[in-house]
């Protein structure tokens, strides 16, 4: 495989995974920190990283907007819950196993 299509496979994966996102809502960016250790606000951290090896500038909100499909404010109004107690103690266990590790 050419590194041209390779890198065309990833860009198409990465659209997938954002739409997959934008369209599910329902998954709260702690329960994805929670199971997989990433969340949107990390895509949208990964993609300013990128651009800048790549001398491009964007800067983290318009990058965020990018990956929720609109500014974060309007995503976190409509969409953001509050975590709960569990949720927050989950994370505080992944967190405290990382550093330990």
């Amino acid at each position: 495989m050419s590194k041209q299509i390779q890198t065309e496979l990833e860009a198409a994966v990465f659209r997938r995974l954002v739409s997959h996102l934008q369209q599910h809502t329902e998954a709260q960016n702690i329960d994805l920190m929670i199971l997989a250790d990433f969340c949107r606000n990390c895509l949208a951290k990964w993609y300013v990283a990128a651009a800048t090896e790549q001398g491009v500038a964007i800067d983290y909100e318009a990058a965020r907007e990018m990956i929720y499909g609109m500014p974060y404010g309007e995503w976190k109004d409509k969409y953001q819950t509050e975590a709960t107690a569990e949720q927050l103690a989950a994370y505080a266990l992944k967190q405290d196993a990382r550093h330990d590790g």
